[in-house]
């Protein structure tokens, strides 16, 4: 929780409560339903819960944003996000039912009141949304193939409405084809932990 707070100082206490909640929660969750790998589980907070909120550091999302997780698994970053964005609204998707549901018991026990869920397949979602955001759930191509169809027109933020998505390791490839338009942030910049050394957020335009 302490490298939390070393990066996002401001939180307020509810914000603070809610993610000291997150370590016991997905402990008992992960037991019963495997959303994080066992090995993994001890570093919630650095490859999880600060992972998730590096897209905090490419946008901050307006109040009355909303804002589509897809392949969301047990809730990233869907929960972190909501959890530091209380005004906007969070909509998690995955095709997987029992991941869905842990995510969505965690956002209950914490009290978010942001956030929606579908048990569903990327392509049967039809909602439009600012951004989508996701996690390395599949090559960049086929996500905004799937995508474009959920990106509204209509603006409401700093950045134009897009596709949000942590990604890790050379990426030059899978980019190539957005080369002009595609932004990638090196999470090593805002996070001084190993683990970001090669950690990226990719922001594609999208309308």
């Amino acid at each position: 929780m302490e490298i939390i707070l070393k990066y996002f100082p401001d939180l307020t206490s509810e914000q603070r409560n809610q993610f000291a909640a997150l370590y016991d929660l997905y402990i008992d969750w992960n037991s019963k339903i495997n959303v994080i790998s066992r090995k993994d589980i001890e570093n919630l907070y650095e490859h999880h819960v600060l992972h998730s909120l590096g897209i905090a550091k490419v946008i901050n999302f307006r109040p009355g944003t909303t804002v589509m997780d897809l392949g969301t698994g047990g809730g990233f970053p869907g929960v972190p996000l909501a959890i530091l964005f209380p005004e906007v609204h969070f909509h998690m998707v995955d095709s997987i039912g029992k991941k869905v549901r842990v995510a969505s018991e965690i956002s209950e026990s914490i009290g978010l009141k942001n956030v929606s869920f579908r048990h569903a397949r990327a392509q049967e979602e039809k909602q439009q949304f600012d951004f989508v955001v996701s996690r390395a759930v599949m090559p960049l191509v086929e996500l905004i193939k799937i995508i474009r169809k959920n990106i509204s027109p209509v603006q409401k933020n700093s950045l134009p409405n897009g596709l949000i998505c942590l990604k890790g390791g050379e990426l030059e490839n899978e980019t190539m084809p957005f080369k002009n338009k595609v932004v990638m942030h090196d999470l090593r910049e805002d996070f001084g932990e190993p683990f970001f050394e090669t950690k990226k957020v990719v922001y594609v335009p999208l309308s």
